[in-house]
């Protein structure tokens, strides 16, 4: 069974490490009525379909499976919500662990986002200089609240 524990945190944008070999990420939604996304990603050259329960505290269920990239583009088009959700995806080392850095373009522009899959949901991490509030627990910063409610429409 596919499981999924993440915390998620702001950067600093003046303290990022050295960021190299971007992976460009689009990605929207299929429409779900009880709670459970369906997710489009085309990444780099792959493309993959995602399906993720509602998280209960860090943890939800996970499933992913790579797809044709032309039945994925065809998808955004055709059976997604409109918005895209567009970023630049950086792996960086930490203490062990690898970090996910996505910063945001389009309408999420001037978001920057870490990432960090854990093994139990009370692992202990050694934070980066870079990272600042956690925002986990805040569902505003889940990618498919950015396609429903993007970063730039937030007031103040």
């Amino acid at each position: 069974m596919a499981i999924e524990i993440e915390r998620k945190f702001l950067v600093k944008s003046g303290k990022l490490p050295a960021l190299h070999n971007a992976i460009l990420i689009q990605q929207a939604y299929i429409p779900t009525a009880n709670g459970t996304t369906v997710r489009v990603r085309l990444a780099g050259d792959k493309a993959l379909l995602g399906i993720k329960s509602q998280a209960v505290n860090l943890t939800r269920r996970e499933y992913e499976f790579l797809i044709p990239v032309a039945d994925a583009k065809e998808m955004l088009k055709e059976v997604c919500s409109a918005n895209l959700v567009e970023k630049q995806r950086y792996l960086v080392q930490h203490a062990g662990l690898t970090w996910e850095i996505d910063v945001f373009q389009g309408n999420n522009d001037g978001l920057i986002v870490a990432e960090v899959e854990l093994d139990s949901e009370d692992q202990q991490i050694d934070l980066p200089h870079w990272v600042d509030e956690e925002v986990s627990g805040d569902p505003r910063y889940s990618n498919y609240n950015l396609a429903t409610m993007p970063y730039c429409s937030w007031a103040g």
